[in-house]
């Protein structure tokens, strides 16, 4: 091994003890959704927004608040409701009579980490309020243009569209998100253990940070250092065309979600030590990356398919680079 290799893999140890850190301080509050936690985590660090999607009642608010207060930056939390004004997210310009001038006031976007709560609960208006902040991390209020802090991270929760109350999210919306993922109920043992921890009440809140903002853009760093094969690049693309000409799926793969996949898989291989992505990376962020991305024809929708079964039959018929890491 060389120099440079040998300082690339205590780096990329020095990332995974910062990785395992967070995960076991917000396993404090979220029993047995350890997965959950770690792909999160994989958001994070390869500078990705994460919508956490299920039913009422089952952590999707109290991982995202564990998550935010892991970290020793600053947080905001805003409320989506119908009301909700787009200038309550980015912040408006007011007059300030004294000094005769317009003074910007920031809205609740400008944190290193933004709770999105219950975001399919606001108008279409307002959830159009998020795009420009989370592709560019900036907002345009008036014409002039605000730069958000960095590292900077989207983390929403939403409830299943059938339920009442809900404005479901439009395809562009849904593809700035790096990852949806789902927290499921707790099993018998976990729900039990939950039940012991929080009977006094206590929750996320009770959380004291482990990382800082600083820590994090270190682990982004290294994140984006994790090399990808030429084979697995095309694996990447083979998969992509693969969605594309699925008969099932009348929107398969943009040249946005390919890169999204790369970015996780960097992400995932960092989180388990590896300096290098492998072809089970990738296979494991298939998933969550892209299944939020992916429309179906009518024909399908009609006939019941799901989009994680198509996934499944895509990853089955696209052959898998050989070697270590699809050299």
């Amino acid at each position: 091994m060389s120099r440079q290799e040998a300082m690339a893999a205590r780096t990329v140890a020095s990332f995974a003890d910062l990785f395992e850190a967070i995960v076991s301080n917000v396993d404090r509050i979220i029993q047995g959704k350890e997965q959950a936690i770690r792909l999160a985590l994989v958001g994070m660090v390869s500078e990705g927004h994460l919508l956490i999607e299920d039913v009422p009642g089952v952590g999707k608010t109290s991982l995202a608040k564990a998550l935010a207060r892991s970290i020793h930056g600053e947080w905001h939390r805003i409320q989506f409701t119908p009301d909700l004004l787009p200038s309550d997210v980015t912040g408006v310009t007011v007059y300030n009579r004294q000094s005769a001038t317009f003074t910007f006031r920031p809205g609740g976007i400008f944190a290193n980490l933004v709770l999105a709560d219950e975001i399919n609960r606001a108008s279409p208006k307002t959830q159009a309020a998020l795009l420009e902040a989370m592709e560019e991390r900036q907002v345009t209020v008036d014409t002039t243009t605000h730069k958000l802090p960095s590292p900077f991270m989207v983390i929403a929760t939403q409830n299943p569209v059938e339920h009442e109350g809900t404005y479901p999210l439009p395809e562009s919306q849904l593809d700035r998100f790096l990852l949806r993922i789902r927290m499921g109920y707790p099993d018998r043992s976990a729900e039990i253990a939950m039940l012991d921890a929080h009977a006094d009440g206590s929750g996320a809140d009770s959380l004291g940070p482990v990382v800082g903002p600083s820590d994090i853009q270190t682990m982004i760093e290294v994140t984006k250092g994790i090399h990808v094969a030429p084979a697995l690049k095309g694996y990447i693309v083979d998969l992509a065309t693969a969605t594309r000409r699925h008969p099932a799926l009348a929107l398969g793969m943009s040249p946005r979600a390919a890169l999204a996949l790369q970015r996780a898989s960097r992400g995932l291989a960092a989180s388990l030590s590896r300096e290098y992505v492998v072809p089970d990376d990738i296979k494991a962020m298939v998933v969550p990356v892209l299944e939020h991305r992916l429309a179906l024809t009518a024909d399908a929708q009609l006939g019941g398919s799901r989009r994680g079964d198509i996934l499944a039959e895509v990853l089955a018929s696209v052959p898998i680079p050989a070697g270590r890491a699809g050299a």
